[in-house]
């Protein structure tokens, strides 16, 4: 099924670095009502769950056309991917189970038994595990990736309602319910809680930052968005994020945090990832209640849950990013199309010591540590990677980006 893509071609302001366009609004069902979004880093597809049909679309990431709809569960309103595995995952609220979609096919392939009223999923890529954070049952519910089958389940208490995971430490972070003002931090390995985070009032949504290794996390009646320090687990600082802000999701390319606000005739707050400051508002649809960023054309999607539609914002450079930055950016430009081996040189001369240089997926998870010379990928899942060097080591110094695509 194609369904038609109206080109509004309105731009948002200018940023110091990109402006954000409204490039395309695509409209689904009024029956519908989009309310979560993985991307797939294999195919360059967004899935999107809508609420009210049970169903998941599957959007063509370079165009922009629906390619297929996938029957869930009852109430479906989280997703994530699996990268090491190609699957999709969605959480169906009513049903309690988690729908495994093969990314290749688009089709099901498993359901998974959750907890009580499943809300919010992350992958583990670490330890190839997706956490399910069941909001009535007060746990989360641990899925092995290979197997599609529970691990364990991790009690939490104070309904959980969000989850993100922060690969630089190996850890979970959880929003535990509206009233609790908290979030909790699972470790990864032993699948405990280690820690909680006082956050601000209704939390709602999560993300991490691999680049400055932060947790952003919206909190939906303060009006605000916490960003907490992701090897500390302590609040950094507390960013006025609009009205109702209701979903993040972070921009690898530009480092910058995307965040949907639930009122104020639907928009969306650009925060600078390394300022923690807004540097641009967008107008999307009506009532935006999730978004994710497609960093194959450097695009963010944005689920409007009134208007049954979803606006795809662009991310177009002005032309001035050279001026503001007085360092180079300094990675080889190599072959966009890696197998087996990335290419890395040395960056000693740039930095005047050699800065630290990660690969990050495309939800922004570091994968790998690189070093001067070959670097073995051959056991990572194709798709689009990006490379990354300084912040992590040389402190706020411009980061260098590169972006690759591995294939088999």
């Amino acid at each position: 099924m194609k369904l038609s893509c109206v080109l509004l071609a309105v731009c948002g302001v200018l940023s110091a670095i990109s402006a954000q366009c409204l490039e395309t609004t695509i409209r689904l069902p009024d029956i519908y009502e989009p309310v979560a979004f993985c991307y797939n880093s294999s195919g360059n597809k967004v899935y999107c769950a809508n609420e009210s049909s049970g169903t998941v679309t599957v959007i063509d990431g370079a165009t922009n056309w629906v390619l297929a709809t996938v029957a869930a569960g009852t109430l479906p309103g989280a997703l994530c991917y699996n990268a090491s595995d190609n699957k999709v995952y969605c959480a169906n609220e009513s049903s309690g189970t988690v729908t495994v979609i093969d990314g290749l096919a688009d089709s099901v392939i498993a359901f998974v038994p959750a907890g009580n009223g499943p809300r919010a999923l992350c992958y583990n890529p670490s330890d190839n595990k997706v956490y399910c954070a069941n909001e009535i049952g007060g746990d989360v519910t641990v899925i092995g990736g290979a197997s599609d089958s529970v691990v364990t389940t991790v009690t939490t208490g104070a309904w959980p309602e969000e989850v993100c995971y922060n690969p630089e430490d190996n850890k979970v972070y959880c929003v535990l319910g509206t009233f609790s003002r908290t979030v909790a931090v699972i470790d990864g390995a032993t699948n405990s809680v280690i820690a909680t985070v006082p956050a601000g009032n209704g939390p709602q949504a999560l993300c991490y930052n691999p680049s400055d290794n932060k947790v952003y996390c919206a909190n939906f009646d303060g009006n605000t968005v916490t960003v907490i320090d992701g090897a500390a687990d302590t609040v950094i600082t507390t960013v006025a994020a609009g009205q109702c802000p209701r979903a993040l999701c972070y921009n690898p390319e530009d480092n910058k945090v995307y965040c949907a606000n639930f009122l104020v005739n639907g928009t969306v707050k650009v925060i600078d990832g390394a300022a923690d400051s807004v540097v641009t508002t967008v107008g999307v649809g009506n009532q935006p209640v999730a978004i994710a960023h497609n960093p194959a054309r450097n695009r963010t999607y944005v689920a409007n849950y009134r208007s049954s539609s979803i606006s795809v914002l662009l991310d177009v450079p002005v032309g001035v990013e050279d001026a503001r930055n007085t360092e180079p950016r300094t990675l080889d430009a190599g072959p966009t199309i890696v197998r087996g081996v990335l290419e890395i040189s040395s960056q000693r001369a740039a930095y005047g010591s050699r800065p630290e240089v990660g690969l990050f997926d495309a939800n922004g998870r570091r994968v790998a540590k690189l070093h001067d010379g070959a670097n073995d990928v051959s056991r990572l899942a194709p798709g689009v990677y990006f490379v990354r060097s300084g912040p992590s080591a040389v402190g706020r110094q411009p980061s260098a980006v590169r972006k690759v695509v591995i294939q088999r």
